[in-house]
């Protein structure tokens, strides 16, 4: 796992918080809320050297106190607006005509959610996808290109990798670091236009 985040990171890819055990943060309380993105916020920092300015709650699930805890950490809620649908089930090819439909819509932003950890998403819808907006004209960037804002609230040398503590969490929740989760315009948007 800290090899995908590294790699992510070192590839131009946002790696964003997510919390360290994928809990739906609306059912804890505030000062599980604070641990919960601490502690994933310090792996990610390690790994990177990067503090993220973003988070994406578990499940889009979020509330006054999670805003809150979030705001006085300095990040940003960002949640999708479409979801392929692969993490409830749906085929490659129903995820392929979600795709069809949303560019026949021509939205202006489409904020989406993937996930990698699911073979066919990576390796089918994916492709397909990218392929499919691009040829509509849309821009893939990160969600903070997309919202003009920066990705960290600050970058440093990552600690040595010895100092990285990958705990089950980690390894079997992957969607705590490697959702994909982009931000697509049409290319014809400035770039200080905002999502």
């Amino acid at each position: 796992m800290v090899n995908n985040v590294l790699y992510a990171y070192n590839h131009g890819m946002q790696v964003a918080s997510h919390t360290w055990s994928h809990p739906y943060l609306t059912s804890l309380s505030q000062d599980q809320v604070v641990s919960q993105m601490s502690q994933i916020d310090l792996a990610i920092q390690r790994i990177t050297g990067a503090l993220p300015a973003f988070m994406r709650p578990p499940y889009g699930a979020f509330n006054d106190g999670v805003l809150e805890v979030a705001a006085s950490r300095n990040q940003t809620v960002v949640v999708w607006d479409f979801d392929s649908g692969d993490s409830t089930g749906a085929s490659p090819a129903q995820q392929m005509a979600s795709y069809d439909s949303l560019v026949a819509r021509r939205p202006n932003t489409i904020l989406s959610l993937e996930h990698e950890v699911y073979e066919t998403s990576a390796h089918e819808v994916i492709p397909y996808a990218i392929q499919k907006l691009k040829g509509a004209g849309y821009n893939l960037v990160t969600v903070a290109e997309c919202l003009g804002m920066q990705p960290y609230q600050s970058v440093s040398a990552p600690m040595a990798q010895q100092a990285v503590s990958c705990t089950k969490y980690l390894i079997s929740i992957p969607p705590s670091f490697t959702d994909f989760f982009n931000c697509m315009k049409p290319g014809n948007i400035p770039s200080t236009w905002h999502c």
